[in-house]
């Protein structure tokens, strides 16, 4: 299941989290947003499949409702995807990705 992070909740469940999380920054208005989050669903779809979502957590963070959020981490453009491992952050790509980038994205 993809989680919707705010600024309450992504110490505990971002920056806290005992696995790596992937963060999709995004806004509703966002076209290739909506695209990446296509592509975030059968992510997580094949994760719970292969019973690998134990291993990584995908959290969503509207940066219009979250815009601390957004100027913490530095978003300028959307989407914009950071992967956090032990409270920081160790990877961020900007633009649409695909299943596979994301995966690496993950695992490095």
């Amino acid at each position: 299941m993809i989680k919707h992070v705010t600024a309450e909740t992504f110490k505990q469940e971002v920056l806290e989290s005992k696995v790596p999380v992937l963060v999709d920054f995004w806004a509703t208005w966002c076209g290739p947003c909506r695209m990446q989050g296509q592509i975030l669903e059968s992510l997580d779809k094949k994760m719970d499949e292969t019973n690998t979502s134990s291993t990584a957590v995908l959290a969503k963070v509207n940066v219009d409702e979250q815009q601390e959020l957004a100027m913490q981490f530095g978003v300028m453009s959307i989407p914009t995807l950071i992967v956090f491992k032990d409270g920081k952050a160790v990877a961020k790509e900007v633009g649409v990705r695909n299943e596979d980038q994301l995966q690496r994205m993950l695992m490095n």
